[in-house]
């Protein structure tokens, strides 16, 4: 089978549709890699807090303040969405809204920490309901048992756009700090070149993606949102029968905890702890999204040979070594071989858990169920960055604690996941 053959789609889907999908993960890519992993991250705790002792806190409570309204919020989305077929819909509402704020956070300075946490918690709520959104689309683009290398075409394009986005970024602060140009004025234009990428990339998904799911006929007699809360409360009361897709869920809230951190942390602590220079950062941060695309990719490949549950395991053996390096790294040198195995397990392991998800949502209800996978996915980036940031805070600033810290994370998620039965889970949806 060739690399991006047409047997791996579902009748009726097209090549260019499904380049129109991966394209949305190519767009809001820049988001992650600038904003929350590269520039912004840095910025916040060393420009706009000061450097304050609680800057790392903030930082990541802001994040968690974002991923706790997603929490409450996007089940109840998602099964909305599939009630009245409007995945694509409300896609174009949220990209617009993260586009935005993101543009807006170029008006945050030295000192504005409140501008800047409100915008953070704005643009991060609507990048992640574009997510959860963008994800919904799989299932209706790729047969079963191509989900793998079809979600890992799309994660491993995403990380070029964020490449793409960070080697803008990348070449004009070079440029600026050779003028003299502070940080406090560079930085802003970075965020109004990622908000550009965006808007402008996910064109691309908004003409060519389309809409298949069918209003629900439920929709007209209960009305939208009654009906979507009363399906909402169904879907968690006939848990025991989707038990493995629970069980992922449960793994999930686990390791995606721990990526969450290397994702909203990485830059602070190659900055405050190895000492590496902003510029430098952004370097790391650019190779570290080229291994994620590389392991995103195969692992899509791999993935489908050797099984889901086999390849997510063995991506959270990396994350475990990745998080005992780095915190016993005293060099430069020493991390970057962190950063290059938390590069290919990235990609991989939330291209896995992606694709696994979709394996155990029922075909009529993906949206919803993918609702509920960001649920569990964002309580996780609440637990992780957020426990992070209290026992850097705890511990007097000591960010080696806090990393060694996160392995507990990936080892719960590697003990739960030997609970979840992937042909029960598939079973259970098809039923």
């Amino acid at each position: 089978m060739a690399l991006f053959s047409s047997e791996a789609l579902n009748p009726g889907v097209r090549k260019r549709e499904v380049f129109g999908w991966a394209m949305y993960d190519f767009a809001n890519s820049g988001y992650t890699t600038v904003v929350i992993t590269a520039v912004f991250a840095a910025y916040f705790v060393g420009g706009i807090a000061q450097k304050a002792a609680w800057a790392t806190f903030a930082w990541t409570a802001a994040l968690s303040a974002s991923y706790a309204i997603v929490m409450l919020t996007m089940p109840s989305i998602g099964a909305y969405a599939d009630l009245r077929a409007a995945k694509k819909r409300l896609l174009a509402i949220f990209t617009v809204g993260c586009v935005l704020s993101t543009a807006a956070l170029a008006f945050a300075g030295p000192g504005s920490v409140a501008l800047a946490v409100l915008l953070v918690i704005v643009s991060n709520t609507f990048f992640t309901y574009g997510e959860s959104l963008t994800a919904a689309f799989l299932p209706e683009l790729a047969k079963p048992d191509a989900m793998g290398k079809v979600s890992g075409w799309g994660w491993s394009f995403g990380y070029f756009g964020g490449m793409l986005a960070l080697g803008i970024c990348l070449g004009y602060v070079i440029w600026a700090q050779g003028q003299g140009v502070p940080a406090s004025t560079f930085v802003p234009v970075t965020m109004v070149i990622t908000a550009v990428i965006y808007g402008a990339a996910s064109l691309a998904t908004f003409a060519l993606l389309k809409e298949r799911a069918k209003p629900a006929a439920s929709v007209a007699q209960e009305g939208g949102l009654s009906a979507s809360l009363a399906r909402l409360r169904a879907t968690f009361a006939q848990a025991r029968r989707y038990r493995d897709f629970m069980w992922l869920l449960a793994c999930a809230v686990f390791y995606q905890g721990g990526v969450a951190v290397a994702i909203t942390l990485a830059a602070i602590y190659a900055e405050s702890v190895i000492g590496f220079k902003q510029q430098e950062t952004m370097v790391l941060i650019f190779v570290l999204n080229l291994a994620a695309a590389g392991g995103a990719f195969a692992w899509g490949y791999l993935q489908d040979r050797i099984g889901h549950k086999l390849a997510l395991g063995s991506t959270l053996v990396g994350w475990i070594l990745t998080c005992v390096i780095a915190a016993l790294s005293t060099t430069k040198g020493q991390f970057w071989w962190a950063a290059a195995i938390a590069g290919l397990c990235m990609g991989s392991s939330q291209s896995a858990g992606r694709a696994m998800a979709g394996l155990f949502a029922p075909p009529k209800q993906l949206a919803e169920f993918y609702g509920l996978w960001t649920f569990a996915i964002r309580l996780a980036s609440i637990i992780g960055p957020l426990t992070y940031g209290a026992i850097t805070w705890a511990t007097g600033g000591n960010q080696r604690i806090a990393i060694i810290s996160t392995t507990v994370l990936f080892v719960a998620g590697l003990v739960l996941l030997t609970r979840v039965n992937v042909a029960r889970g598939r079973a259970a949806a098809l039923s």
